[in-house]
């Protein structure tokens, strides 16, 4: 019992915040011209400045796990290639396939990993959590254009995409946040407690606009890769990523980093990206809103498996 009220209490905050979001655009409280404003402002304000302060109030010396980093970078990689390999068989249209490898491998890192690794191991756990943010959302950036572009028949221009990747508030903020924490740079604290008030708003914020902006219709239309994406992405990748991981030996908060990447539904980024190529960014949005609808169920359900065998 003991461990299933931790795991409610665990997911139900997330949840609950993405409910109002629903529940807000329902009583028309939210629109889409506010709902858009506020994404834009939650992804070039809030979740920049959530991480720079998350890496800054961390000591990176001390939490940078090399054996952690590399691992998430080679199980990111091992899924987009194995996914290269299967998805071009399973199915048929270029413009599904790329939106079908972004769905089984790009998460919402950034907006589910910080308040998951919270609420599993406590505020002392943002550093490890954080620092693996930074190094793996340009990573998914760099992949998720080469996989569009891939399947695209509007090639990029490389280092406009490069540039725009590096240009990315996430990782900008990120990188920010590295320099200040290794230089052991202190901010005035007015200013540090003005960025942690800033910071502590972009989760709730975040995940009320996203509750507020999952509405998609003619679900039954991709029915079969909807219903294959998603339980391919919210469990069989997420149970193989921690099963080889509790193999390399990690546990605690390097298990909870690791299942906070992998768990979470489809970026909200991905639906963005889809629509700048030739892609089918009708399924990339349905993707996004079913795996959202579904996630806590799977959430809640791994992390009561982990925490009654000991490895939370």
């Amino acid at each position: 019992m003991e461990n299933l009220i931790f795991s409610f209490n665990v997911v139900l905050p997330i949840f609950s915040l993405m409910l109002i979001g629903t529940f807000l655009r329902k009583v028309k409280l939210l629109d889409k011209e506010f709902i858009e404003k506020a994404n834009n402002f939650a992804f070039k304000v809030l979740l920049p400045v959530l991480l720079f302060n998350n890496i800054y109030k961390s000591h990176i010396s001390e939490v940078f796990n090399v054996k952690l980093i590399v691992f998430a970078v080679l199980i990111n990689i091992v899924i987009v290639g194995t996914m290269f390999i299967v998805v071009p068989k399973l199915v048929k249209e270029n413009r599904d396939r790329s939106i079908v490898i972004q769905g089984l491998y790009r998460s919402n890192f950034v907006l589910f990993g910080v308040p998951l690794s919270r609420n599993i191991f406590g505020p002392d756990s943002l550093g490890t959590v954080t620092t693996l943010t930074a190094i793996i959302i340009p990573i998914y950036n760099f992949l998720a254009v080469f996989i569009l572009d891939w399947y695209s028949n509007d090639k990029s221009d490389y280092k406009k995409t490069i540039v725009s990747i590096i240009k990315n508030p996430l990782i900008i903020g990120s990188f920010i946040g590295i320099v200040f924490s290794l230089l052991n740079i202190e901010l005035p604290q007015f200013i540090e407690k003005t960025v942690a008030d800033v910071a502590a708003t972009a989760t709730p914020i975040a995940l009320i606009i996203l509750g507020g902006d999952i509405e998609i219709k003619n679900l039954g239309k991709n029915m079969q890769l909807l219903f294959s994406v998603t339980v391919g992405k919210l469990l069989i990748i997420p149970a193989i990523v921690i099963i080889t991981a509790i193999i390399f030996g990690f546990k605690g908060v390097e298990l909870g980093a690791l299942f906070s990447m992998v768990a979470p539904s489809v970026a909200v980024s991905s639906y963005t990206m889809a629509l700048q190529y030739e892609c089918n960014s009708e399924l990339a949005g349905q993707l996004v809103f079913v795996t959202t609808m579904f996630s806590p169920v799977t959430i809640f359900t791994f992390i009561f498996i982990l925490k009654s065998v000991g490895l939370f």
